[in-house]
């Protein structure tokens, strides 16, 4: 069986939670990076399973950045892009496979994959603690499925078709592309229920935050990846709503599974 290694961006725990489940079902001993982490693992392996949320049938700002940063690192290498999502994506996995194909990468699948709903502050696709777990039980059965298929040389092409990408771009991406863009804008922090502990300044993937004299403060570069508001102790930020409905992480319903 071939050596992998995988590579996740994860919000609140759902990417990560896939990726490791399919990966050690491929290659027990495969390192598993955070995207944030950097790859100082991956130069040795041809190939690579890359993880990450969906946004808005889109890829998250910072995996962008990352792919197209690190694009001679992609030179020659297979990439199985595996994309987790709340409802619906389109071509999820063919956001990333178009980028990588540009920076000399063979794309050898896509794996799009239903996970409960981690958007904190929008009652949109909530649902109940065993409705979450149900649909964490059919992702597993899927990436199981899929490990069984990978290990005889058939990987899955989800989002990848032409029809496909047709459906994401129609279907969000060209409707909602500047609600992400200018998601930045709209991170705010309610400066009553705030204590200044510093825990969203110490998960921001992209060092968004600052904490000076009790105030804290956004610099324009989110990646809506939810860290900040799953985590805030006191359900004082929200990004898309003006409330936070609900602080999701993955390791809450996971634990619950049995």
């Amino acid at each position: 069986m071939e050596k992998f290694c995988a590579i996740y961006f994860s919000g609140t725990g759902n990417t990560k939670f896939c990726v490791t489940k399919l990966v050690k079902m491929l290659d027990e001993a495969a390192p598993i990076v955070a995207l944030e982490d950097g790859v100082s693992a991956v130069g040795a392996y041809e190939n690579i399973v890359l993880g990450y949320s969906v946004q808005f049938s889109n890829i998250p700002k910072i995996v962008r950045e990352f792919i197209l940063r690190n694009k001679a690192m992609w030179s020659g290498k297979n990439v199985l892009c595996v994309a987790t999502m709340g409802a619906f994506s389109g071509d999820g996995a063919g956001c990333a496979a178009r980028l990588l194909k540009r920076c000399g990468a063979s794309v050898s699948g896509g794996l799009h994959l239903k996970m409960p709903d981690s958007v904190c502050d929008s009652k949109l696709l909530k649902r109940s603690n065993t409705e979450n777990i149900q649909i964490i039980r059919r992702a597993e059965e899927k990436i199981e499925r899929a490990a069984l298929r990978i290990k005889r040389g058939k990987f899955p092409r989800d989002g990848l078709s032409f029809f496909a990408h047709l459906m994401g771009l129609f279907g969000q991406r060209l409707w909602f592309c500047n609600k992400a863009k200018h998601a930045c804008d709209k991170w705010k922090v309610d400066k009553a229920r705030c204590v200044a502990c510093g825990n969203c300044v110490r998960v921001c993937p992209t060092h968004n935050l600052t904490l000076e004299n009790g105030v804290l403060s956004p610099h324009g570069n989110c990646t809506m990846c939810y860290r900040c508001i799953s985590l805030c102790p006191q359900a004082a930020i929200t990004l898309l709503g003006e409330r936070v409905v609900q602080q999701y992480r993955a390791e809450n319903f996971t634990d619950r599974r049995e």
